[in-house]
């Protein structure tokens, strides 16, 4: 039996900073949240992306747009490139961070350094893909697997510095305790790949993952969040035992100690 390849295009909601959250919803400033997001799929469904891609576009009647950026698009249009996606083979992996949590924190001047929240999140991501991905190749019965990772590229990353903090992790260096680990016999640092945005429609797909996992956490101008994107996707999310919280999407800080609103934790516990 041939070794299994997954990839994972993963991309961004929300923004890094946090030196000057939004005071209210619609005022100027950094968003509340900032949110790393996977789509995985096999190799073998990575040449369908472009189809599916397309598919979402020309449901968008008299629309001629040519790429995916779910920020453009009208809530109708939203929700059907989710409900598309959601009949599609592949696996959502999200972490979002309350960075309402960080600027409060002791230690938050280590989070302030250029890149350090970014790469930490990376982390964590990575932890719970690699590990999926390793899950899923012992049930279709191969002890290996190989997993190859491509990120969206966004303006004032470095992602040699990112690829010399996983190294520090892959070498034993990091000393920040995490539950899970990543797991070094699917992924090669060397073979992470940066692209962008609309040269790859898995990256496109990426996005939308993310930003409906982004409108439910994240209060609009109006001060409401907007759950119905990510329920559509819900059974898209990846799972550890039966488990989606702390593993498909993933709080920091956890659930348990994260300081959100009654409406949104009800969302949180009720995926499945």
């Amino acid at each position: 039996m041939n070794k299994p390849t997954f990839i994972a295009y993963i991309d961004e909601a929300g923004d890094e900073g946090f030196g000057k959250l939004k005071a209210r919803p619609g005022a100027s400033g950094q968003s509340a949240w900032f949110l790393l997001g996977a789509c995985i799929v096999r190799a073998e469904n990575d040449l369908l992306l472009p189809k599916w891609r397309d598919e979402i576009l020309s449901s968008f009647h008299g629309s001629k747009m040519r790429d995916l950026h779910f920020r453009n698009l009208k809530h109708d249009q939203k929700v059907v490139a989710c409900q598309i996606l959601s009949g599609k083979k592949i696996g959502v992996c999200v972490v979002a961070s309350n960075k309402i949590t960080i600027a409060e924190h002791q230690k938050r001047e280590i989070f302030k350094k250029p890149q350090h929240l970014y790469n930490y999140m990376v982390r964590f991501l990575l932890e719970r893909v690699t590990s999926a991905c390793a899950e899923a190749a012992k049930k279709s019965g191969s002890n290996s697997c190989a997993l190859k990772i491509v990120f969206s590229r966004r303006g004032g990353t470095n992602y040699q510095t990112m690829k010399e903090y996983l190294a520090l992790i892959r070498d034993g260096k990091e000393k920040i305790f995490s539950n899970y680990k990543i797991d070094w016999s699917v992924l090669d640092i060397d073979s992470i790949e940066v692209e962008n945005h609309s040269k790859r429609a898995g990256l496109q797909v990426a996005d939308v993952i993310t930003s409906a996992m982004f409108c439910a956490l994240e209060p609009n101008a109006y001060g409401n969040f907007e759950p119905r994107y990510a329920n559509i996707l819900q059974g898209k999310y990846i799972k550890s035992k039966g488990r989606l919280l702390n593993f498909g999407v993933t709080l920091i800080p956890p659930l348990g100690r994260n300081p959100i609103c009654d409406e949104r934790r009800k969302f949180l516990l009720q995926l499945k």
